[in-house]
């Protein structure tokens, strides 16, 4: 296997933004059957306290605390409520930014709602960014974290509708390969996991998805999350997966061939 120095141990803790239903609903219970501590942040409280009593029913801790995620004060205080929330287990080890949100319409660029648009790239850019920047002091200070960008395939492709959503995804890319090109060396390792198409609310009013009949169990996508969270895809840092095309065993299994050929990664040929 690649030769990639490992971080730190690293708190067997997380927190994931936009936990209190859907995809980031199911992450949070997934770590949870594995062992970890939560802190559970997102818009809308009384969503996350019944996710809270979920963990807690499965014998792990949970903090909760809502915060509107591109309001840059009610970010640092949300993860500093994690922070102290999670102290006695080491503090936060991983955060999961799967907070996101796609355009009202399915329209090419030129017909949609430029507000609407940019609503979408502030949301899924500046919140992980806000949230990232406020969590990386307290893992830098351990020499360990791991990072976790819900991203898509929207933001590697071209798509003939939900521009705001596909540009925001290419950024968060760009995001996930500068954390690991800056932070790396001092034990912060970065993945882009795209979780295919789960059936959620966001999916099921996106019209492109109306005929759909196979879709993305939360099991895979928990299953990778899982194996980031262990340190099993350390040496895939500042790359990206997918669930539904791969699994834990299969990115092992690929690992050296993906790291030799510069693979998985958003990048000019």
């Amino acid at each position: 296997m690649s030769d990639v120095t490992t971080p730190r141990t690293t708190p067997r803790t997380a927190l994931v933004t936009g936990a209190g239903r859907g995809i980031g609903r199911g992450i949070a219970l997934g770590l949870a059957a594995a062992g970890y501590d939560l802190a559970l942040v997102g818009r809308t409280r009384a969503h996350l306290e019944a996710v809270a009593e979920e963990v807690r029913a499965a014998g792990r801790r949970a903090v909760v605390a809502a915060a509107d995620l591109v309001d840059g004060t009610a970010v640092a205080d949300a993860v500093a409520r994690a922070e102290v929330g999670l102290a006695e287990q080491g503090g936060i080890g991983l955060l999961v930014n799967n907070a996101g949100v796609i355009e009202a319409a399915e329209l090419p660029f030129d017909q949609d709602d430029v507000e609407d648009v940019w609503r979408v790239v502030e949301t899924n850019v500046r919140g992980p960014v806000l949230v990232t920047h406020a969590v990386l002091p307290a893992m830098l200070a351990r020499g360990a974290g791991r990072v976790l960008n819900i991203n898509s395939g929207s933001g590697h492709r071209p798509m003939s509708a939900y521009t705001g959503y596909g540009i925001s995804k290419g950024a968060l890319a760009r995001l996930t390969t500068m954390l690991d090109h800056q932070l790396r060396d001092r034990g912060i390792r970065a993945l882009d996991l795209a979780p295919g198409v789960v059936r959620t609310d966001m999916t099921a009013g996106m019209p492109v998805h109306d005929d759909r009949t196979e879709w993305t169990s939360l099991d895979e996508v928990s299953a990778l999350v899982v194996a980031f969270a262990d340190g099993q895809l350390d040496a895939l840092s500042g790359r990206f997966v997918r669930a539904g095309a791969d699994t834990p065993d299969t990115l092992l299994a690929q690992v050296d061939e993906i790291v030799a050929q510069d693979l998985r990664t958003l990048r000019l040929p």
